[in-house]
Parts: C-alpha cells; structure tokens; sequence
C-alpha cells in the first residue's frame, strides 16, 4: 500500500483586492488582430497599448499617471497603412518606440516629453525593406539604436 502525501499550498491563506477604477484604463477599444503579441508595451513615464484603427494601425500613448475612463478622441500614433502588430520602447530613451506592421514596415516614433496632444501621424524614421508582415520589433537590451525586426515566415507547403 503507498500512502498518499499531500502537500498544502504555501498561499492558501493569500487573497488579492481589485484595483479601483480610478487606478484602471478603462474604454479603450485594444486590436482584434490575431496576433501572438502582448498589444501593449511600458516604460517608466508610458504606456503604449494597440488599438483598433479604421484606415490602417495606431497605438495609444497614455502617461502612466493618466488613468481612468479614455475619451475616444484621445490622440493616437497612426502612422502606418496596416493594423500594428508590436510596439517596442527603447531602453535608453523613454520617448523613443517602434512599431511594426501588417504594412510591411517598422517605424521609428519619438513621443513628447509630455505625451501625446495630438495624433502623430509623421514617425522619425520609416524602415522599409520586409516583404512580409512585420511582427516582431524589438530593441537591443545594452547596445544603443539597435533595433531587430522580423516578419512572419511562412515555410513553403507542398501537396
């Protein structure tokens, strides 16, 4: 005969408590693309979340201080012709991200001290040169202005 030992959980007596509203981002309308992508990047002064777009992407760029109810009208970064798929900040600048498309490009943003006033639909720097969607944008973690982006690869089928 075995006996059965059955270990107790360490948090059985841990409870959390929801976040007030106040201290939430409530009513902004996040990408439905099908994308395997958090739709959302911070920094220690932002946060940049994929929303939905009519006429190609935008992302949100909201001071992390700012939270509540967005109004609809809230400024976005809308620069490319297709959905956003990834957003990345820099790690050595706060007001630097990049962005990449179903457009086929990676683009290059630099964001006010203050945040955004009014929609930016001018980037810094367009890179162009994918033939695919872009779906990865990331930057380097200790080297400055290093930026890799990958699209999608999609092996050849054979029937």
């Amino acid at each position: 005969m075995f006996k059965r030992v059955v270990r107790q959980s360490k948090f059985r007596h841990v409870f959390g408590q929801a976040v007030k509203n106040d201290q939430c981002y409530d009513d902004i309308r996040v990408s439905r693309v099908t994308w395997d992508s958090a739709f959302c990047a911070v920094n220690p002064k932002f946060v940049a979340i994929i929303v939905e777009a009519s006429g190609g992407g935008a992302f949100m760029v909201l001071p992390l201080h700012k939270t509540g109810r967005i109004d609809k009208a809230y400024p976005t970064v809308c620069g490319h012709t297709g959905p956003v798929l990834d957003i990345d900040w820099c790690p050595h600048n706060d007001q630097v991200i990049a962005s990449g498309s179903e457009d086929c490009t990676v683009m290059v943003w630099q964001i006010p001290e203050n945040g955004l006033v009014t929609s930016m639909p001018e980037p810094v720097v367009v890179l162009e040169g994918h033939s695919k969607r872009v779906g990865i944008v990331t930057w380097h973690p200790t080297a400055r202005n290093i930026l890799l982006s990958a699209d999608k690869f999609h092996p050849n089928t054979c029937s």
